[in-house]
């Protein structure tokens, strides 16, 4: 029998806490030591907390950002707490610490995305603890995934005849594909990035954001960069994180030409060959859509993330625990019309 939690205290061994975290099947990168280092690096106020026992053993563990937007300050917390969610004494402390740690950095609101799968019971949880739904996502909700302890060619057996087709077809080409977990590759990843997003009609991440994420993950062996070439052109670069169980499919950028050559498959053949590789068991695609949303400017990418066969998994979406009624009202409001105005 576990000895009860005696004290919730920072955090400061990024070993124990990596090992803590990735000892959990359904934790991911959201939660990593290098993640928030990446957060620090930006300036941002970061959290670590965890919670031990008179042994010292980890029983939980969470991980913030503070994010000082305009309209006001708020508590970012994604893909956490990690913790057994079966025990009501534990998750309470936490989630009092948690709005504890809100009031000490004079924000608005927190804002918690768990790593809970969707369902009734999650929902009361955090209705249970004062809690309520965002009006803007906080990572990921509901995305598509594949189960890597299943060979490549029962993964290719269950995906679409499309899918397949691509495959053949890139295999023809005579493609190159590329690896490297060397920072300086973010200049062509960020350059590809800023033609993708103007034929895509989004606004891109900054080269700073981007490199600096990279550069943190590298530090610790848990990113790679995918890069598909022909002729020496470079069509298309995968972002992949490989962090505990997980490999997450972070960011993908294309050229036109990227796809005409179907550059992509390739891509995520050779990733999850590296994670099985790891023992990772999760290949993560990340965010989709509704299958009749077909509106929305994420149907095509989430057709072909479909198409891999993969299984679909809901997360319990944002919610949100307000510290300052008044400012929260402002941010409401504001982020209502922004999700409406972006379509997401």
């Amino acid at each position: 029998m576990k000895k009860p939690i005696i004290a919730i205290i920072d955090a400061g061994n990024r070993e124990l806490w990596d090992g803590f975290v990735t000892s959990h099947d359904e934790a991911n990168f959201l939660q990593s030591w290098d993640f928030y280092d990446f957060h620090a690096s930006r300036g941002n106020e970061i959290v670590r907390k965890i919670a031990v026992n008179e042994d010292g053993e980890i029983l939980a563990a969470y991980a913030g950002v503070v994010e000082a937007a305009k309209r006001g300050r708020y508590l970012a917390i994604a893909g956490g707490p990690i913790l057994d969610w079966n025990n009501k004494p534990l998750v309470d402390k936490i989630f009092e610490d948690i709005k504890t740690e809100g009031k000490r950095h004079e924000c608005v609101f927190v804002r918690l995305r768990p790593q809970l799968e969707l369902s009734e019971n999650s929902l009361k949880l955090m209705k249970d603890h004062g809690f309520q739904k965002a009006p803007m996502y906080l990572s990921v909700e509901y995305a598509g995934v594949l189960n890597l302890e299943q060979p490549e060619a029962e993964i290719l057996k269950n995906a679409s005849q499309g899918f397949r087709r691509k495959l053949r077809k890139a295999e023809k080409n005579d493609l190159k594909i590329e690896v490297s977990s060397d920072p300086k590759v973010m200049q062509d990843f960020c350059r590809l990035e800023t033609l993708h997003a103007k034929r895509q009609g989004y606004v891109p991440f900054t080269k700073s954001f981007l490199t600096k994420q990279f550069e943190a993950f590298a530090k610790h062996n848990e990113v790679l960069m995918y890069t598909g070439k022909k002729d020496g052109e470079i069509l298309a670069m995968n972002f992949m994180i490989f962090y505990g169980n997980e490999a997450s499919y972070h960011y993908g950028v294309s050229s036109d030409l990227g796809t005409k050559y179907s550059v992509a498959p390739l891509l995520h053949l050779k990733a999850m060959e590296e994670a099985r590789a790891r023992g990772i068991k999760r290949y993560n695609l990340w965010g989709i859509v509704e299958k009749d949303e077909t509106t929305h400017r994420f149907f095509g990418v989430s057709e072909f993330k479909r198409s891999f066969g993969c299984e679909e998994l809901r997360y319990t979406p944002a919610h949100d625990f307000v510290l300052n009624p008044i400012k929260y009202q402002l941010t409401k409001l504001i982020e209502t019309a922004r999700k409406h105005h972006r379509h997401v």
